[in-house]
């Protein structure tokens, strides 16, 4: 509870979020979610759905090139939740594919994620095994997430003063 970041603090209607800094600094830097509707009245724990968009997660949701929106979410353009969760990893859990997954194909999908949700990148995103992936796997996804929410490069180590990595695109 020290770190908890309060309900009455979470921005609505699609408002910005504080700095990551500014949370710290406030020792609030602890976000929690409840897909229970009557926890954020009876428990103070902020209703997922009033706050965020997701992607279909499993199976269903591993379609190249497509973000469609999971059941129990606004739609992925539904820009008065300010968050928006990504979600690649089958229905069950293989760890011998996450290597295939978690690589160029995740990258794919934060990317259409990112159209399907209005021009706005992914703040969450969920894998399984994150550790495996070829190349850099979901650490390169979130580098290049990272760079696209901080600067607009593909490469977060674009972002840096002075950078010459060459790895800067137009967002």
């Amino acid at each position: 509870m020290k770190y908890w970041f309060p309900l009455e603090s979470m921005p609505k209607n699609g408002q910005d979020w504080p700095l990551v800094s500014d949370m710290v600094a406030k020792n609030q830097r602890l976000l929690v979610f409840t897909s229970i509707k009557s926890k954020e009245q009876s428990e103070g724990i902020a209703y997922q759905w009033n706050y965020m968009v997701e992607n279909q997660y499993g199976d269903e949701g591993l379609k190249n090139e497509t973000c469609p929106n999971r059941g129990e979410s606004s739609p992925m353009t539904d820009t008065s939740k300010s968050l928006v969760l990504v979600n690649y990893f089958n229905s069950v859990p293989f760890k011998e594919i996450s290597c295939d997954n978690n690589s160029e194909k995740l990258i794919n999908m934060i990317r259409a994620c990112y159209s399907a949700s209005g021009n706005r990148w992914a703040n969450f995103v969920a894998v399984d095994f994150y550790k495996r992936g070829d190349g850099g796997g979901s650490f390169q996804a979130l580098d290049t997430l990272n760079g696209k929410l901080l600067c607009g490069c593909d490469d977060v180590h674009a972002c840096a003063p002075g950078s010459t990595s060459g790895a800067c695109t137009s967002p």
